[in-house]
């Protein structure tokens, strides 16, 4: 859920960064029509076909993206550090657009041709470069007051309690009341303490600053089973630090956002990770999801538009399996059983059945044999050429999965591999996918675990939009018939 609340969030940012960078192309074309014109511009239709417009809000919204200004910032109390960012991109995309525009020969804007130099003040100018020159001042001007009402906005309702963020702290001791007041301190992060963990292996204390105590390390399995947060803060004494592996370690069993406090000061701090800093206390950002930000928003609009775009494609052939589905065997068409995506959430995944239906569908929670005798003949042809899979393009728009992701399992089988294997849990940092890495390798069915596992955590560790382009062109290929697919 606060996943999903975080998308939300970047989506309309994102829309109002695009909305204000509109407002910028507009406001640098009136000034550069108006002097040439008058005050008012005459000639609306030229500002649709002004390139500006087509390159500058792709380009910019891009350059945010690069320079991190779609990352969360729940936990970042300066709004100066967001400024210098947007000053960033806002360079490098007019720097972009300059480039591009020379490539296209786009010269009646760069001002060497069509209007010609423009009087400014007794000052000659082109006016291609004066309407770029207006474009450097405006577009960072105009983003920073509008981050800065947003930010503003935002804050103000968390503070009133909307949009909270729910966490842990591991640690009583001092550092982890440091932790707590702190975060009660800056409401407007939207973080709110709801439990303490202590930092001893078991402990008799019930309360810390007004907040319940559930118990010591050596049950936080179970406490985090029974109390699941959002995050997990580790607050964890210098002299238990010999602790943190294993603790780190236990954590990879929970599909949970982890930030380390450490007991230093920031220039002590290891390289290599992100750190963070909320009124002079360092957080390190040991793990997070990788689809925050503008990524998981662009992934999400390739997802609706490529199911979509899949459903118009397949219908066809959707419609022939269903008849065929129906014909060959009595029961459902559709087969319906639960699976754990994003966070750990469950959802029912939809397949064309392709077994024979029996009153009780339960049964032990393991994969497929290739020789399976519930399997009917045409089923067998549907997972063979993984058509049984289409109706999960309605998983997609659902929101309950991706195109591409690793491929969801059971709630009884994750149970089960998230004691056996390391990382496991790490899978569902991103949705659940119709396809994925592990899969256009070849790792389907009944195949090694470990090394399906592996790919899914390079995935998860190196996701990016190509990365999924190259997936989805990849299974185009050979992702839908393989002879692992039983």
């Amino acid at each position: 859920m606060v996943r999903r609340q975080h998308q939300l969030f970047v989506s309309l940012l994102a829309g109002v960064d695009g909305a204000v960078v509109l407002c910028a192309c507009f406001a640098a074309w009136c000034i550069r029509r108006a002097l040439i014109e008058g005050f008012w511009p005459v000639s609306w239709e030229n500002y649709v076909k002004e390139p500006m417009i087509l390159l500058f809000v792709p380009l910019t919204l891009f350059a945010m993206w690069v320079f991190g200004l779609y990352h969360p910032r729940r936990d970042r109390s300066s709004l100066w550090g967001e400024r210098v960012q947007i000053v960033k991109a806002s360079v490098a995309s007019l720097g972009a657009g300059i480039v591009v525009l020379w490539a296209i020969g786009s010269n009646e804007l760069i001002g060497q041709k069509g209007y010609g130099p423009v009087e400014v003040w007794g000052v000659s100018l082109d006016a291609g470069r004066l309407q770029l020159g207006a474009m450097g001042v405006i577009l960072p001007s105009l983003l920073c007051i509008h981050r800065w009402v947003f930010r503003s906005v935002l804050r103000s309702i968390r503070r009133r309690g909307w949009n909270l963020r729910h966490v842990a702290i591991i640690g009583t001791g001092r550092l982890g009341q440091i932790v707590a007041r702190t975060l009660d301190r800056n409401s407007w992060t939207g973080i709110q303490v709801s439990y303490f963990v202590s930092h001893y292996p078991t402990t008799s204390r019930s309360r810390c600053l007004g907040r319940p105590v559930h118990g010591g390390l050596d049950d936080l399995e179970q406490i985090l089973d029974a109390h699941k947060p959002d995050a997990v803060y580790l607050a964890i004494p210098t002299k238990q630090a010999a602790e943190l592996p294993r603790l780190l370690r236990c954590l990879e069993r929970f599909a949970l956002d982890v930030r380390i406090v450490p007991d230093v000061q920031p220039r002590y701090l290891p390289q290599g990770m992100v750190v963070g800093e909320l009124e002079g206390m360092p957080i390190l950002s040991y793990r997070e999801s990788p689809t925050y930000g503008l990524g998981g928003f662009t992934k999400r609009a390739v997802d609706i538009t490529g199911a979509l775009a899949g459903l118009v494609v397949f219908f066809p052939v959707m419609l022939a399996v269903a008849v065929a589905v129906r014909v060959s065997s009595p029961g459902p068409l559709i087969f319906k059983q639960r699976r754990v995506s994003l966070g750990g959430q469950t959802f029912k995944i939809y397949k064309f059945r392709t077994m024979y239906h029996v009153q009780d569908e339960r049964a032990p929670a393991r994969w497929t044999p290739r020789d399976d005798p519930r399997i009917t003949p045409v089923g067998r042809f549907l997972r063979g050429t993984s058509l049984d899979e289409l109706p999960q393009l309605l998983n997609v728009l659902k929101g309950q999965m991706s195109l591409v992701g690793p491929r969801p399992e059971r709630p009884e089988l994750i149970e089960r591999f998230r004691e056996d294997w390391r990382g496991y849990m790490l899978r569902q940092h991103v949705r659940a996918g119709m396809t994925g890495w592990a899969q256009v390798k070849g790792l389907r069915g009944d195949t090694s675990l470990r090394k399906r596992l592996q790919y899914d955590l390079f995935y998860v560790r190196n996701w990016s939009l190509l990365f999924d382009l190259k997936i989805l062109m990849l299974t185009a290929f050979r992702g839908f018939v393989h002879r692992n697919a039983h």
